[in-house]
């Protein structure tokens, strides 16, 4: 959500009515909620396992938005599989959906070539030619199967912060959602 807050801001600021669809497996891991609620004519929250809002995924909720009244634009920030069934829900509507893809970047400069997607049959880096890209010309498998070369890595480091979380919170404490 931080990246789409200035970004929702200035449409509103510009005139267009902005509606917010947020989402997250649970509600203790929303962020800008009430940031968004500020700036937005609309903010609709999804949690996958129902402890705020749409019980569901964002998608769930993008189509119901959709259903009733359409958008000229959709903008996608979160994981890769999110942003590619939300790519496949605008797209046999014809609605441009813009997505910010979040590969790796190591260097900042497009040299090292780790944040290489494919767009319209092109090869992009994510670094210098984005990140935001028309999310209905990206090559989501590709990317996808880029995505999962660290993923190891990943799930080791989860693990030690997990760890380490554990230990700072008791294990009876439940999150707290508004």
């Amino acid at each position: 959500m931080a990246p789409l807050y200035p970004i929702a801001r200035a449409f509103k600021a510009a005139g267009n009515r902005v509606t917010v669809i947020m989402g997250a497996r649970s509600c203790d891991l929303l962020i800008y909620e009430q940031e968004m609620l500020g700036i937005s004519d609309r903010v609709l929250v999804t949690t996958d396992d129902g402890s705020k809002g749409i019980k569901g995924i964002v998608t769930t909720a993008l189509a119901q938005e959709l259903d009733s009244g359409g958008a000229d634009l959709v903008m996608a920030v979160g994981p890769a599989i999110m942003m590619k069934f939300v790519a496949e829900t605008t797209q046999p509507l014809g609605i441009k959906t813009m997505v910010s893809l979040n590969p790796i970047m190591i260097d900042g400069t497009g040299m090292c070539g780790g944040c290489r997607v494919s767009v319209g049959g092109a090869t992009r880096f994510a670094c210098i030619d984005g990140p935001e890209f028309d999310g209905h010309a990206v090559d989501w498998d590709l990317l996808m199967n880029r995505q999962r070369t660290y993923k190891q890595e990943e799930k080791e480091s989860f693990e030690m912060w997990k760890q380490r979380h554990e230990r700072m919170l008791s294990k009876d404490r439940q999150p707290i959602c508004e």
